[in-house]
C-alpha cells in the first residue's frame, strides 16, 4: 500500500465547518462546540466531528481520521446520513466527490479494470448510469486485451463510454444519498 493510500483512508475532506455549532442545539452559545461535516476518502463514509472550542477548518480542507489519536482538536466523531447534513455540505459534496475521483484516479480506473458480476444477471459495470448490457460487454472486451492505464484510455477504447470520471462519481454520489439501495460499491453504512 502506498503512502497516498494510506493517507487517503485515514483522512476525511471537510463538507462544510459550523463553527459555532449546530443550529437546532438549544444549548447558549458560549456551550456549543464547532461542529465539522465530513466525507471520508476511502470509502465516502459521512462524519459530524465535534472539534475543541476554538478549532477552525476550512471547506476542503483534508484532515485526518484514522487511527483516533491522529484527530487533532476533534471531541466526537458520529456517522450521519446526507440528510443530516447542512445545505451547504450537500451542495458541496460533487465536489469533494470529484476531487477525491480526480486525486486518486488510479483507483478508479482500477474499478473499470477490475468489476466482477454481483449475480448471474447484473455486473458492478451495470451499476454506474448509462452502462447497459451493450456497453458493459464492450469494456469487458477491451479489458480483456489490456488493463486501461487512465480515464482518458478508458474513453478513448470503449466506444460510447464518454466521461468515465463523471459516471463514477455520479454513482457515488447516488450511492451516498440513497439510503435503500440494494447494492454498493464504493460507500460503505455500517
Amino acid at each position: 500500500m502506498s503512502e497516498s493510500e494510506t493517507d487517503s483512508e485515514a483522512s476525511a475532506v471537510v463538507l462544510d465547518f459550523l463553527p459555532h455549532g449546530r443550529a437546532e442545539d438549544d444549548r447558549p452559545q458560549y456551550q456549543k462546540e464547532p461542529v465539522a461535516y465530513v466525507l471520508t476518502e476511502s470509502d465516502f463514509h459521512l462524519l459530524e466531528l465535534v472539534l475543541e472550542q476554538g478549532a477552525s477548518v476550512g471547506i476542503g480542507d483534508s484532515i485526518p481520521i484514522e487511527p483516533p489519536a491522529a484527530r487533532e482538536n476533534v471531541t466526537n466523531v458520529r456517522e450521519v446520513a446526507y440528510g443530516d447534513l447542512t445545505s451547504a455540505a450537500q451542495s458541496e459534496l460533487e465536489h469533494a466527490v470529484t476531487d477525491i475521483v480526480d486525486r486518486d484516479e488510479r483507483r478508479f480506473v482500477d474499478f473499470y479494470n477490475d468489476a466482477q458480476p454481483i449475480t448471474l444477471r447484473l455486473h458492478q459495470l451495470n451499476l454506474l448510469p448509462g452502462i447497459g448490457k451493450k456497453l458493459r460487454n464492450h469494456v469487458l472486451e477491451t479489458r480483456k486485451r489490456k488493463p486501461f492505464e487512465s480515464f482518458d484510455d478508458l474513453e478513448d477504447r470503449v466506444s460510447g463510454l464518454h466521461n468515465p470520471e463523471d459516471v463514477l462519481v455520479e454513482r457515488i454520489l447516488e450511492e451516498i444519498r440513497e439510503d435503500d439501495l440494494k447494492y454498493r460499491t464504493f460507500v460503505r453504512y455500517d
